[in-house]
């Protein structure tokens, strides 16, 4: 059974940093697209960043230069390192997996199949 589990959102001001981190079981590292949505509140999910199995990285215009998204194979963790945080960035961060969606930050939610929780992140004027 897969299992992520988000953790490091909160509060923070902007032009702060913060780092989302996924530990994930179930998931065999080396066959899944991983991936980092958020939604705000009234809006869509929509994709911040992902990564394939080949390390291969895409990002939304929105983030890129300021997000950066890792993983670590032997601690079973995918991280989100955001800095530069702005307003616009406030919503709820989701991370996800699936072994057969397109890996890229276009492709829909829809279209992955396991979630974590979320984790808030709130970013102050």
């Amino acid at each position: 059974q897969v299992q992520l589990v988000e953790s490091g959102g909160g509060p923070v001001q902007a032009g702060g940093s913060l780092t989302l981190s996924c530990a994930l079981s179930g998931v065999t590292y080396g066959s899944a697209c991983l991936a980092g949505f958020r939604q705000a509140t009234g809006k869509k999910r929509e994709g911040v960043a992902t990564i394939d199995v080949d390390y291969t990285m895409t990002y939304a215009n929105s983030v890129r230069g300021r997000f950066t998204i890792s993983k670590d194979i032997p601690k079973n963790t995918l991280s989100l390192q955001m800095n530069n945080l702005k307003p616009e960035d406030t919503a709820m961060y989701y991370c996800a997996s699936d072994r057969f969606a397109a890996c890229n930050v276009d492709n829909p939610d829809a279209n992955f199949r396991d979630w974590g929780q979320g984790t808030q992140v709130t970013v102050s004027s």
